[in-house]
């Protein structure tokens, strides 16, 4: 058995890691968001919450090819890359705040900033005026700043999109994606400047690139635009059962 694989198999609970790593590359694929909603929550009650961010950061590799180029074809790449732009630039203060709080803090944040997140979509977030560049740059800066710190790059820039009137299904879904994939994978060299990638994270998103790869793959194929109200209901159901799942109230 390799070194490598030998590693990420002694992560305690890592059979229960990696099939939340499938179940959140399955709604990622054909919702177009969610992923670490989901992943997050559930990955921090058995490792700790900088590992679970690096690997989780890696292993959006798979969506790279899964997910992504038909992404970004429908995408609106210009005002999407707008958003990285910053998010990128934020990012290293989240992941100051990740190496600098105590983990039970990070988790409890985690799990909270999952829930209100899954509470404005369901109350209907919308945006109360015509999004331009200055409010877009503001959303993916606070995305580095949540995303850094949480693995949660996500809520900001899905209430943006989701909430955003008038915005087409597939143009909605084609910007979540490409950005949630992009700026998960921009965290590893932040984390890797600050000391947050070990080789225990690195061997964890290695093996996650697995279950999440096949997760992200079937649910692209399930994607039918007809049926987006059925696949946003289940993404948060499951959304919302994470959330309750990784208080750490519960262990």
């Amino acid at each position: 058995m390799p070194d490598w694989l030998a590693l990420a198999l002694s992560e305690p609970g890592v059979i229960w890691v990696c099939g939340a790593s499938a179940l959140a590359g399955l709604i990622y694929g054909f919702a177009g968001f969610g992923s670490a909603l989901i992943f997050m929550p559930l990955a921090t009650i058995f490792v700790p919450p900088p590992i679970a961010v690096a690997a989780f950061s890696l292993s959006a590799l798979a969506s790279l090819v899964t997910v992504v180029p038909g992404a970004w074809k429908v995408a609106d790449r210009r005002a999407t890359g707008l958003m990285i732009l910053a998010c990128l630039v934020a990012t290293p203060l989240g992941v100051a705040a990740l190496r600098l709080a105590p983990g039970d803090a990070i988790r409890a944040a985690v799990c909270v900033l999952t829930l209100l997140t899954l509470a404005a979509l369901v109350m209907g977030w919308r945006m109360p005026v015509s999004p331009g560049p200055v409010m877009r740059a503001g959303v993916g800066a606070l995305a580095g700043v949540t995303g850094g710190a949480t693995g949660l790059n996500g809520p900001p820039v899905i209430l943006f999109n989701l909430g955003t009137a008038g915005q087409p299904v597939a143009v909605t879904r084609g910007n979540l994606a490409v950005f949630l994939t992009l700026t998960s994978l921009s965290f590893l060299p932040q984390l890797w400047l600050q000391g947050l990638l070990p080789a225990r994270a690195l061997a964890l998103g290695v093996l996650l690139l697995i279950p999440y790869g096949m997760g992200t793959w079937i649910g692209a194929r399930l994607f039918r635009p007809e049926r987006a109200g059925f696949y946003r209901g289940a993404a948060y159901l499951l959304i919302g059962a994470a959330g309750i799942a990784g208080l750490p109230i519960w262990t």
